[in-house]
């Protein structure tokens, strides 16, 4: 796949992921429905892996890789997960959420030494601001569901995936996808069956929306949309990969609009516009870089 394709198409799949919580919620609890997302991605990863020959990592990668998996997934989906389940607003997980990319730019500059030029910190705000702009008109959802549990759970799970990013950068970039990541769904499903056993009451509705949302969560956001994420952390900088999820809630907006007939107002098409342009600087190559490269 060419590179220029990859980014675009990660943004794409990854704001679908609000189609499993708009199916699923409503019929399973959200530890339990993550548990078993993580572990039949994992399945199907090792059947993958044992098909292919992949070379699986050392018993130091796989620690590491465990360790990624339990807070990308485990920590970051379930604490979101959980907050919306008791009743944060969606426009409000979406403003924290859509802290991740400026909180990970830290801490690339922080632990990998990443040189982050004044433009790209520019491009990190404008971006941020486009956000809060898309998200506005779901701010006056605020009520009794933002507490200090429901707000300590949707930043822990931002700063969990910001560490497992850094992480999974610094210390797994030469460890086999498919492998790599059938440890990381290992340490995911470690972490949500656990909070799913001291949290939740295990019941849950078989349902056909139940079924799709899982198949969809799987396939597309499990594997599809996270292996683009691994490539792109592979081969860029942390900060401007991380900069790309800006763009989720526009996107997510944009298929809300089409599928669901939600409102899509001028005003969430100018933050849009502003969050496009907030990235497209952040992710910008300077021109000397670009010259050699050719």
């Amino acid at each position: 796949m060419q590179s220029r394709l990859v980014p675009p198409l990660f943004v794409f799949l990854w704001a679908t992921g609000f189609i499993g919580a708009r199916y699923a919620m409503p019929w399973a609890e959200p530890f339990a429905f993550l548990a078993v997302r993580f572990s039949i991605a994992c399945a199907l990863l090792v059947l993958l892996a044992l098909a292919l020959r992949s070379r699986w990592p050392s018993r130091r990668e796989a620690l590491h890789s465990i360790g990624v998996g339990a807070l990308v997934h485990g920590a970051y989906l379930g604490g979101i997960f959980w907050a919306i389940r008791h009743g944060m607003p969606a426009g409000i997980s979406g403003l924290i959420v859509g802290l991740q990319p400026l909180l990970t730019a830290i801490m690339a500059g922080t632990i990998l030494r990443e040189t982050i030029l004044p433009r790209h910190w520019v491009g990190l705000v404008i971006g941020l601001a486009g956000v809060v702009i898309v998200l506005s008109p779901r701010f006056g959802e605020a009520g009794e569901g933002i507490t200090a549990w429901t707000l300590a759970a949707a930043v822990l799970g931002v700063a969990a995936i910001s560490a497992g990013t850094i992480w999974q950068k610094g210390v797994l970039t030469g460890v086999d996808l498919v492998t790599g990541t059938a440890w990381q769904y290992f340490g995911a499903s470690a972490v949500t069956i656990a909070a799913a056993l001291a949290l939740e009451s295990g019941a849950y509705q078989l349902t056909g929306e139940l079924v799709f949302a899982m198949v969809w969560a799987v396939f597309v956001l499990s594997i599809g949309a996270i292996f683009l994420l691994m490539l792109m952390i592979r081969q860029g900088e942390m900060s401007k990969v991380a900069s790309l999820f800006y763009l989720v809630p526009a996107v997510t907006a944009l298929i809300a609009w089409l599928l669901f007939g939600e409102d899509l107002t001028a005003v969430q098409l100018v933050g849009m516009a502003i969050t496009t342009a907030g990235v497209a600087l952040a992710t910008a190559q300077p021109r000397t870089r670009a010259r050699a490269s050719k």
